[in-house]
């Protein structure tokens, strides 16, 4: 009896020591899993561009195109990228969502997927998001975390709301729900504009 109580002991904990990415609040768990998604959203950007936004080349043709990764959100779920490829006039941003999503059976899984913005939708949308916060300050202070906004842009529902004078932005977006913390949203905000000037 005791020697099947070590063996379930052994395999919960090898199962837990697997784990992909930590559910632990303590520092380090969380930079790795960040670290991974930005990896993982820089990486697999590329082929998605070439695949999904450039269009695929015909054979021997060559194409530059640039994407650089702006900010990740300290959830380690959304990462913004900007692209740029003269070749076909097409510059905007990509939102790399990583982690957990739901399928349309109802199955969680953990992946990652991409929603491209060209440059004049990325604009609106950050522009969009900054004056619903400018705009609603007053209301969010009042009731902090109980007061809330919301809309839809573009096929992604984006909730606003606020604690300790920051704000909150978790969107929803093809079964997956990231949040993007303010610092991270200024960040992309700023070097999104400076960069595409």
């Amino acid at each position: 009896m005791k020697r099947i109580a070590i063996a379930c002991t052994v395999i919960l904990l090898s199962f837990a020591a697997s784990a992909q990415v930590a559910s632990g609040s303590a520092g380090k768990f969380y930079r790795d899993a960040k670290e991974y998604s930005k990896n993982i959203a820089l990486f697999n950007s590329k082929r998605f561009l070439f695949t999904n936004v450039f269009g695929l080349s015909s054979e021997n043709e060559l194409i530059q195109f640039e994407v650089i990764p702006l900010a990740a959100a300290t959830s380690g779920e959304l990462t913004t990228l900007l692209y740029k490829c003269d070749r076909t006039k097409q510059e905007g941003l990509v939102l790399g969502f990583y982690g957990s999503y739901c399928n349309s059976d109802g199955s969680v899984s953990q992946g990652y997927a991409y929603k491209n913005l060209e440059k004049e939708k990325a604009t609106a949308f950050l522009n969009i998001i900054q004056n619903a916060m400018n705009d609603n300050d007053r209301f969010l202070t009042d009731d902090y975390d109980n007061n809330n906004i919301y809309f839809s842009y573009d096929n992604i529902d984006v909730l606003i709301c606020k604690t300790a004078n920051r704000f909150l932005i978790r969107l929803f977006w093809n079964g997956f729900d990231s949040n993007w913390d303010e610092s991270a949203f200024k960040q992309s905000k700023k070097q999104f504009e400076s960069k595409l000037q």
